[in-house]
């Protein structure tokens, strides 16, 4: 087929059900993709990795990018959309809070939270996967991490699904509803946030949120502003992305039952096949970046200030970096993909993530026998930036 009737379009249904095959017909026949909607699309391992690491490839721009698309200026002043020096000082402030030590010493408390789960669903030999794991998993961890009430998590579901959705307006034209839901959700968490905030100015507590604000009330190192960004992105991140790897690493393996055979047989391999899971089917699919000079790639020339997205997905399927990209393998070893991104924006929760998502499919394979689909067609998600299914129903 020829080129000119390549079509990145991650609006279609079919797309977001399995981007797979287009992600591999543009990898070989045009890896540096000039979009009819404006942007450039890159899905070479080696192309998306330069995007990532590159210096000449940055975020600066994406205020005006998302203030244009989105209508809203919150979201310009998190880490996610900022270049050193205050990408680096605000991620100094949460990295403390992330760090490999902190993450293992939360294991035993994950792995309590994963057990009570499994606990509820045990005796009715069925569960969705995603409402009843992975998604009150992670946001029960980092509302513990920032002090949220128990009782006020159940809110956050339909926030977080919508600003997830709307991440896609950043690049790609979508419905104005899907825009404005996404903006009603981030008011609504920012409104919740202020006044945690302001309850916990009063009545600090041995908590992140407490600590972000000790920081902030130092002035030179967090505006009130930022403030309220971090917050936000510590939220939406801290367990939307989690929630996609349990669900779609899940499904993977229930797809391809000789792997989960091998997990079972050899536990001790569930941190390989995590990273394997990312690379495989992760919850990123691609990232945004604007070159703050004229570049060249793949002999394309991509102008200053040009939209620049790298399609993460299609990266970890590139053969000239895996061997049979397209096949699960819950032994690969030297697995270097970019799931967890690379560079300066390197995922700060990946250990967290790492730990959640091993914790909960660890336990899947260990304690439910005969674990299998209760559906042939699970239904994705309209987001396609974060990949991610709205149910999984198995039986057990």
């Amino acid at each position: 087929m020829a080129t000119a009737e390549l079509e990145f379009n991650p609006m279609d249904s079919a797309f977001n059900a399995d981007p797979f095959p287009t992600y591999r017909r543009l990898r070989a026949e045009d890896p540096v993709h000039r979009s009819p909607m404006g942007f450039w699309v890159l899905t070479r391992y080696d192309d998306v990795a330069t995007v990532l690491r590159d210096g000449r490839f940055g975020r600066k721009g994406f205020d005006d990018l998302i203030r244009t698309r989105l209508g809203e200026a919150s979201v310009d002043q998190s880490m996610l959309f900022r270049d050193p020096p205050d990408h680096t000082r605000l991620r100094s402030l949460v990295n403390k809070a992330f760090t490999p030590r902190v993450v293992e010493d939360l294991r035993p408390r994950i792995q309590q939270i994963v057990d009570g789960l499994l606990d509820r669903v045990r005796d009715t030999r069925a569960m969705d996967v995603i409402a009843d794991l992975a998604y009150p998993l992670p946001v029960i961890v980092i509302c513990e991490m920032l002090g949220v009430a128990a009782q006020d998590r159940d809110v956050f579901r339909g926030w977080s699904a919508d600003i997830a959705r709307s991440l896609d307006a950043i690049a790609l034209p979508t419905q104005p509803e899907v825009i404005e839901r996404g903006n009603a959700a981030r008011r609504a968490l920012a409104d919740y946030f202020r006044a945690l905030v302001a309850e916990r100015r009063r009545r600090p507590r041995t908590d992140l949120l407490s600590d972000l604000i000790a920081a902030e009330e130092q002035g030179d190192k967090l505006s009130e502003g930022e403030l309220m960004a971090t917050i936000l992105l510590l939220f939406v991140a801290g367990h939307e992305t989690t929630v996609n790897l349990i669900g779609n690493g899940t499904l993977a393996l229930l797809r391809n039952p000789d792997q989960l055979g091998a997990l079972r047989q050899d536990p001790a391999l569930i941190a390989t096949a995590v990273e394997e899971l990312v690379r495989y089917d992760g919850p990123v699919q691609r990232t945004g970046r604007i070159p703050n000079t004229d570049v060249e790639l793949g002999g394309k020339a991509i102008p200053k200030g040009s939209l620049v997205l790298g399609v993460i997905g299609a990266a970890n399927r590139d053969p000239a970096h895996f061997a049979e990209p397209d096949r699960l393998d819950v032994t690969r070893v030297d697995n270097r993909h970019l799931g967890f991104g690379w560079g300066i924006h390197f995922c700060l929760g990946a250990p967290l993530a790492r730990a959640e998502a091993q914790a909960a499919i660890g336990t899947l394979a260990r304690r439910l026998p005969g674990l299998a689909l209760a559906t042939a067609t699970p239904e994705w998600r309209g987001a396609s930036a974060l990949r991610g299914l709205t149910a999984l129903p198995v039986m057990f």
